[in-house]
């Protein structure tokens, strides 16, 4: 029995993560030539706080670089 776990940040929709579930299991069924009933896919959510990237809480990371890029776009519109 496959089992599957899937980190990743809270915030997507039930609808998304119907998605995910179904994709997961048919790359695993068509990798390992197993049924789907036999697929054990879990999901597994955590805050932004508790991620980070570089040293940075996710949120600050994602500002930083969104800031980053912002002052990349101005100085390329002022050539």
């Amino acid at each position: 029995m496959p089992v599957v776990i899937v980190n990743m940040l809270a915030g997507r929709s039930s609808q998304t993560k119907k998605a995910l579930l179904k994709k997961v299991t048919a790359a695993v069924t068509s990798a390992l030539a197993v049924t789907p009933e036999s697929v054990r896919v879990i999901i597994q959510e955590m805050a932004g706080e508790h991620y980070g990237i570089a040293g940075l809480p996710i949120g600050e990371y994602r500002a930083r670089k969104t800031g980053a890029a912002k002052k990349t776009i101005k100085k390329n519109a002022e050539k």
